[in-house]
This record gives structure tokens, sequence and C-alpha cells, in this order.
């Protein structure tokens, strides 16, 4: 079986791969068109976020078995489609939600702490102690929008704190002994942190828009490790300055490009400017899943998929 490579792995993907008899080929810079010229040659195809894997792409692929994400989602793929002509989907979540886990942490406590305000202000000479009293997280309620593979990471790394983790999903049934599942009504009462941990679907695109902020009972806090297109930023901007959210980690954005690699070109919105200025905003280039460590899982996980279910 031959596989075409369209984005740079770890290395051992390419060689455990050969290793177990596949034929790879790497081709990183040509245009999507391109690839779709050739693409009827080949088996497989692994893919992080280059392009969409659409109708077009796949009528071109009259040979295709499986596409490889090395990533939780599958959003760039025409899941519905590929799945109608027999394409084997693989994605990785398993590879990188312990890194996203630790990073949503990460940024809880930094946020609480006033880390980022408080090491500018030193760096600048300003010595401000009252003015850097943190909180604690102890005796906080954590509520989880989805409780997938990363909620449930996340919940975890949250099991050495004094706090309650509850969690709402669409799915039933999904709540285990880190994280209790309730109604959305129950968790927009009782939620301090709200932390997102969907996919990107038509039912997650514009979810955080002020009437879901509003619904909450008390000021939040919000972490969107998951997908950027969730939070309406315009909405966002508007309750960080009601003090409805109290402020947020964000390591995902509604700006960035489908690729993921890059952010749009041009001026900035406002409302985006706002939320750079803001000392209780903390932004992050979609790298909560992006550890040395990841790196190495992903890959590995596409791998072990793969031979599973060809080998």
């Amino acid at each position: 079986m031959k596989i075409l490579h369209l984005d740079t792995n770890h290395s051992l993907l390419i060689n455990q791969l050969h290793e177990l008899g596949f034929e790879n080929h790497e081709d990183y810079t040509s245009s999507k068109e391109e690839i779709e010229a050739k693409i009827s040659s080949y088996d497989g195809i692994i893919i992080r976020s280059r392009f969409k894997i659409d109708k077009t792409f796949l009528d071109n692929a009259i040979n295709l078995k499986f596409i490889g994400r090395v990533g939780a989602g599958l959003e760039n793929i025409d899941c519905d489609y590929a799945q109608e002509k027999g394409v084997y989907l693989i994605s990785a979540p398993e590879g990188n939600r312990n890194a996203v886990g630790e990073h949503a942490l990460g940024m809880i406590l930094s946020l609480f702490n006033k880390l980022n305000k408080a090491n500018s202000e030193v760096a600048q000479g300003k010595w401000l102690r009252e003015e850097n009293r943190g909180l604690e997280l102890d005796g906080k309620t954590v509520g989880l929008i989805g409780y997938g593979n990363m909620g449930k990471a996340f919940a975890k790394k949250l099991q050495g704190f004094d706090v309650d983790v509850i969690c709402y999903d669409i799915k039933a049934n999904v709540g285990d002994k880190n994280c209790t599942q309730v109604s959305l009504e129950e968790l927009q009462e009782k939620t301090n942190v709200l932390s997102l941990h969907t996919p990107q679907t038509p039912l997650t695109v514009n979810m955080i828009n002020s009437a879901f902020l509003n619904s909450f009972k008390k000021p939040i806090w919000l972490i969107n490790t998951a997908r950027g297109k969730s939070v309406v930023t315009e909405d966002l901007a508007e309750a960080l300055k009601s003090g409805k959210v109290l402020g947020a980690g964000l390591d995902v954005l509604e700006y960035e490009k489908s690729s993921f690699e890059n952010l749009f070109s041009g001026d900035l919105p406002i409302a985006f400017q706002f939320l750079i200025d803001a000392e209780n905003v903390l932004l992050t280039p979609h790298v909560a899943g992006w550890t040395v460590e990841s790196k190495v899982k992903l890959a590995q996980t596409i791998v072990d998929k793969i031979k599973a279910k060809f080998c």
C-alpha cells in the first residue's frame, strides 16, 4: 500500500510504517490541485490540517482506503462523504489529550495568580504585591462542556485539587469518578470556571455568545483549548468588560486559519485588540496539544491504528 504524507510529523511515523511494509511518499509543498491530480495512485494519506479533504479531493482519490489525521479532530475532512466511499478515518486524540489537560490547568493557575501580569510588572521594576493577590482553585466548581478524550484528561488533572468537577455533554452517561455529568442548566448554575473540550461542529460554532454567557448564574472564568470558532470574540470582549467573565485563557481563536498554522492577515479586529491588551486574558497560539511528548504520541497512535486495521 502506498501512503502520501501531506504534513511533516515525527519521523517515527514514516519509519515504522516503512517497517510494516508500506511505501511512503512525502509532498509538503504542492498545491491542493496538484495533489488531487496524483492522489488516485495512493491507498492512504496522512495529514494534519494543511487543507480540507472535501468531495472533489475524495472523488479524485479513487483508490483511497484510509485517511490518518495527526490530531484530535476530523473537521478538516468531509467525514460523511469519506465514509460513503468506504474510506477509513483515523484520528489521534489519545496522543495529545494529556498535553491539553496540563495546558488548560496551567492557564487557570496563571490567570488566578496573575502570573503574566506580575512577571511583566517586575520586569519593569514594579513591585506590586497587593495588586497581584491571587485566587485559589480549591473550593471552586469547574464546569466542562464536552467530556471525551480531552475533557476526561483535564478532569483527571484536577483531582489533586479540592474542587467539584462537573460536565455537560450531548452524549448520555459519559461521567465517571473524576467528573459528574449534569444538565446544562445545572452547569450554568454552579460553574466558576468553564472549560471547553468540544470538537468543531455546527452545534459548537458560535456556541459561546452573549446569550450563553449571560445564562451563567455567577461570573465565570473561561478556558478554551478546543476550537476557536466556538467563541464569539466580540461577545467575549463585552462579557469581560462587564465582569460577567472574570478572565479568559484562549489557546484557540475565532480568527485562526482553517489550517491552524497562522492567524488572519490585515488589521486586527477591535475585539481581538481588546483581548491582547487585557490583563486578565491569556493567549497562546494553538499549542495546548503541541508538546515534545505529544508529537511522539500522536505519530505513534496513528501508526498503531493503521497497523491494527491493515496489517
